[in-house]
């Protein structure tokens, strides 16, 4: 219905009147202020924590508080040699020290009930010949791992640098080629009386160290990562 300028200006004159008031009806208890400001806060608000994928986060706690389920630790155990084969390779050189570092690994083979028939001792001249001949006896599938058993003594030239590096690089590059873990026995002391003490001494014995940690990680890979 179309109105002309006249028409509306009645109808303002009734609304202003008031005649016109049932035409647009008006609820018979209207909300209060606070009831209004109470319904917008609670269409706003939300809860504090939500769920997803299998694990629950709260807004009030850390994210370290996040907890996820059936997470799986894999590590090697030391008590269970049965069937593992060990190679060490040993350094001739500094003889005196590595030949100590050599009776420490042996020992512990022999505590954690590692057969003797099962481990095999190749002697190299010196350490930096122990990555080539650990990455063969690796690639030989004939053992679970292979602790390398070295002394490298700094003297009054840039040998023992050449020498470490050669050695510590040899050691890990046999390993990755392998796939067979290669376990740096290597000492690196700056005098002789470092080495011994390292070596049995008042620091323990490195060797010991190295065939423990050749016995768990044997471990691992055979019970965990085949």
């Amino acid at each position: 219905m179309a109105l002309n300028g006249f028409g509306c200006l009645k109808i303002q004159d009734r609304l202003l009147s008031g005649t016109l008031r049932g035409a647009f009806p008006t609820p018979r208890n209207p909300p209060s202020a606070a009831a209004i400001f109470h319904r917008k806060s609670t269409a706003l608000s939300f809860s504090s924590s939500f769920q997803f994928q299998g694990f629950v986060a709260d807004r009030n706690h850390s994210s370290s508080s996040v907890q996820m389920a059936a997470v799986r630790h894999l590590e090697g155990s030391v008590t269970k040699t049965q069937g593992l084969r060990f190679a060490v390779v040993v350094a001739r050189f500094n003889e005196i020290v590595t030949r100590r570092l050599l009776e420490g690994a042996l020992e512990t083979f022999h505590k954690y009930s590692v057969n003797e028939e099962d481990i095999d001792v190749v002697w190299v001249p010196g350490s930096f010949e122990i990555g080539v001949v650990a990455e063969k006896l690796g690639k030989s599938r004939k053992y679970h791992a292979v602790l390398c058993i070295g002394a490298v003594i700094r003297g009054d030239t840039s040998h023992y640098d050449a020498v470490v590096n050669s050695a510590t690089s040899g050691v890990l590059s046999a390993g990755l080629n392998s796939g067979v873990p290669c376990i740096f026995g290597v000492l690196t002391c700056d005098d002789m009386d470092q080495a011994l003490n390292r070596a049995g001494g008042k620091s323990g014995n490195k060797g010991a160290e190295c065939a423990l940690t050749a016995i768990e990680m044997a471990s691992l890979f055979e019970h965990h990562l085949k």
